[in-house]
């Protein structure tokens, strides 16, 4: 698999800007760490990146380039930013772009593996007219790592191991959407592993909503993640999913405090 990876803006464009960070700087260091987690663990992966410095580079040149080297799957990396007031993790594909297409199977299976780890609010699958997304020859995805303008966004881009571990997520998604194979000897990373909290199970999906609202407000993120058991339909809302399990344990005593009742599952 031949992978352009694209750390979005740099050199002269910082991009998104917000409390002391730039998106330049951000998106670079979550690209590299993306890089060297395939080019380490997994067969048959070849990388090229638009840039490896704060270096100055043109939407044209990126899309040339991967193009002209025939990649397999363009990825650009991303932050978000409005007005201080957003939050959250989106990512996008060609608006021209059929949900039965490829290129949308892709984008299902990464932000599915993105979504696990991030800990970040999910605003959803969208589509879009941006350049890369439409000069590009084949399948694209950009990814919006939270809101560099948000205060709680921010505090998690600022730290290296929330990072590392969007890094992973990235990772996971494209081993899964290309059936990457693991090197011999590296630790099956499956996010199966994951400590995920739960911070309520509803029969009822406005229910769940409700509760997601409630530690949106307390700036916690959380998702809805329908599941069935013994046949019937319920809205489990996870507050996050940890490789650590005394994050974990972190993360249900903050539910706790918000007086909202918290389990942990590993399934």
């Amino acid at each position: 698999m031949k992978l352009y990876l694209d750390p979005g803006h740099g050199g002269s464009d910082p991009g998104a800007t917000g409390n002391g960070l730039q998106e330049k700087t951000i998106t670079l260091d979550i690209a590299i760490r993306i890089r060297d987690i395939l080019l380490s663990n997994y067969h048959n992966v070849s990388v090229r990146m638009s840039r490896t410095a704060d270096s100055t580079k043109s939407l044209a040149q990126r899309t040339n380039e991967a193009n002209n080297w025939d990649a397999d799957y363009f990825l650009s990396i991303h932050c978000n930013a409005f007005n201080g007031s957003a939050y959250g993790y989106e990512d996008f594909i060609h608006n021209s772009l059929s949900d039965q297409s490829i290129t949308a199977r892709y984008q299902t299976i990464i932000h599915e593996e993105v979504s696990k780890v991030n800990q970040l609010r999910n605003r959803g699958k969208k589509k879009a007219n941006f350049h890369v997304l439409r000069e590009s020859h084949m399948p694209a995805l950009l990814t919006e790592n939270g809101f560099i303008d948000h205060s709680g966004d921010a505090e998690k881009l600022r730290d290296p191991s929330w990072r590392q571990n969007v890094a992973q997520g990235h990772v996971y998604g494209l081993a899964r959407a290309f059936q990457l194979q693991l090197k011999d000897n590296t630790p099956d990373p499956s996010p199966s592993n994951f400590f995920k909290v739960i911070a309520g199970s509803f029969r009822q999906r406005n229910n769940a909503e409700e509760r997601v609202n409630l530690l949106s407000d307390e700036n916690t993120e959380a998702i809805i993640v329908p599941v069935t058991i013994s046949g019937q339909q319920w809205y489990r809302v996870q507050s996050g999913a940890f490789r650590n399990r005394d994050n974990a344990n972190a993360r249900v005593l903050q539910l706790q405090e918000l007086g909202i009742e918290a389990f942990i599952i590993t399934e």
